[in-house]
């Protein structure tokens, strides 16, 4: 067992897309890094829908120009009750220029934001990208000791989780948590069209959970298509024109004829949430914290949020007060996770629910946010940038002129 003499500032476990992102703007901001993670991990086939305000982050540390030639504008976003049921709420449109923006955001292939982060990070003097998984972890009162599959040993004055649902380094800093499942699996493809889809992401609300298109680059679309387990593992298995066909029939031919360019992903829905994102010298962030259905854009923005507060909450306070930093990333970031979490998980609920009453409930809901543009309007500066929706109460007069802008 090897033990290096050197004390890194931070060690990152994890090489997804939120271990890459803290690596990179930690070694921007000066911090000495150690990445934690086997090198050329699996290849993501999925999108990620990135909201303006993680758009924001991105621009600040630098790393939006390079992907944004790879992204296309979310600039409406419709949802369509598709459930069939005797209660059906109208369709409902929200547009980026109600509330002066561009776009909601940006939707990019992972890869493409995967490649990008791993070559930033690879090319950061101070970081140190270190093939292996974590295995031990001891922790004294300046460093912590993160004992390595190959038997290295590595000192680091802050550890960060990064490794995802099962996150080890979350275990060993005995950090509790509780899952829970959906009677659901979500199957993410990519698809050709024949119509453009003109940065319209539709959503069609089904009983068995959304079906929902997000633009991509040209006359494409990702689409993620959330089913029971046994009719998802028939599609899943299924491909050529029968594919195509069927979510061309699910799309209701909105965008025309469709071509499935991409082999189906399926996962199985389900939630987590970390009963502290920190605590003595570890920070949890992304899917280790906190993991949700792939329902309204908040996975990886929510991880990116994170990101951002710890670099903030690092910057502030700095190494020399762990036990200082950790409160204050606590504090910082439950009231977005939970809100966040809680929004999701009832929206699906509801989708799956046969009890009237709750049926009633979300068509009252949706048909306001049609009828009323000021809380349609709030609702919208929420999703995009947490904190700013409902800053002022949006059925106030003068709704307009008053709104706080997203930063």
């Amino acid at each position: 067992m090897s033990h290096s003499s050197k004390t890194f500032d931070l060690l990152i476990a994890g090489a997804g897309l939120a271990g890459l992102t803290v690596a990179y703007m930690a070694a921007r901001a000066g911090f000495s890094i150690a990445l934690v993670a086997p090198r050329g991990a699996g290849a993501d086939a999925r999108t990620t829908a990135l909201l303006q305000s993680s758009v924001d982050i991105l621009e600040r540390a630098g790393l939006w120009s390079a992907v944004a030639s790879k992204a296309a504008a979310l600039r409406v976003m419709r949802i369509i009750d598709d459930t069939d049921r005797l209660l059906r709420a109208p369709p409902v449109e929200f547009r980026a220029g109600e509330i002066d923006l561009p776009a909601f955001g940006y939707n990019v292939r992972n890869r493409d934001l995967v490649e990008h982060l791993t070559a930033a990070v690879t090319a950061a003097s101070n970081a140190e990208w270190i093939d292996g998984t974590v295995e031990m972890m001891t922790q004294d009162d300046d460093r912590a000791d993160v004992t390595l599959s190959d038997g290295r040993v590595l000192a680091a004055r802050i550890v960060i989780g990064a490794d995802g649902r099962n996150s080890t380094v979350r275990r060993l800093a005995g950090i509790r948590h509780r899952t829970w499942t959906y009677p659901q699996r979500a199957l993410v493809l990519d698809f050709e069209h024949t119509l453009p889809h003109e940065d319209v992401s539709t959503e069609f609300h089904t009983r068995s959970g959304p079906f929902t298109q997000v633009p991509l680059p040209g006359d494409a679309s990702s689409l993620v298509w959330v089913e029971t387990p046994q009719r998802a593992d028939k599609i899943a298995a299924m491909s050529g024109d029968a594919l195509d066909r069927l979510v061309e029939d699910r799309m209701h031919s909105v965008l025309g004829k469709t071509k499935v360019i991409t082999d189906v992903q399926g996962f199985p829905l389900g939630g987590l949430r970390a009963d502290r994102m920190a605590a003595d010298r570890v920070f949890l962030i992304g899917d280790a914290a906190h993991a949700i259905p792939p329902i309204g854009a908040q996975g990886f923005n929510l991880g990116l949020r994170d990101v951002d507060t710890l670099m903030a909450v690092l910057g502030e306070v700095g190494l020399a007060r762990v036990d200082e930093a950790v409160g204050e990333f606590n504090r910082r970031r439950a009231g977005d996770v939970a809100s966040r979490a809680f929004a999701v998980d009832l929206l699906n609920r509801s989708l799956l629910s046969d009890f009237v009453p709750v049926q009633a409930m979300r068509s009252v809901g949706l048909f306001a946010l049609s009828a009323v543009p000021p809380l349609r309007r709030a609702l919208m500066r929420e999703g995009v940038a947490p904190g700013t929706g409902f800053a002022s109460p949006p059925w106030r007069a003068g709704d307009d002129a008053r709104r706080p802008r997203p930063s």
